[in-house]
């Protein structure tokens, strides 16, 4: 038999029975003031540094031959027309005799 989650209600009841067991015990509660963060030099953002694996740099080489392939590539890329979209047309199809058979699809 799968077990019954609790209700909202019943969870709600379970924390109020945690916080008065909690101040019984006589501990308090520290209000913190409304704004205020638990980081430490909450006035600054967050160094970039703190999210990444490897903060060394290591040593670059610049290639400018692969740049200016790049480069050439992208030229081309912007260079070139699009296609374009053509819409199907009706056309008139005629027998040996001249006279009109049907109308078809055509892509033009």
């Amino acid at each position: 038999m799968i077990k019954k989650p609790p209700s909202k209600a019943d969870l709600r009841q379970e924390l109020d029975n945690q916080i008065s067991d909690f101040l019984e015990q006589g501990k308090s509660v520290n209000e913190i003031p409304r704004g205020v963060s638990s980081r430490d030099g909450a006035d600054k953002p967050l160094r970039a540094d703190t999210w990444q694996m490897d903060a060394s740099k290591g040593a670059w080489t610049y290639v400018p031959e692969v740049v200016d392939t790049l480069e050439k590539r992208r030229q081309e890329k912007v260079l070139k027309p699009a296609p374009k979209k053509t819409r199907p047309r009706k056309r008139l199809i005629y027998d040996d005799f001249g006279e009109p058979l049907r109308w078809v699809w055509v892509d033009e």
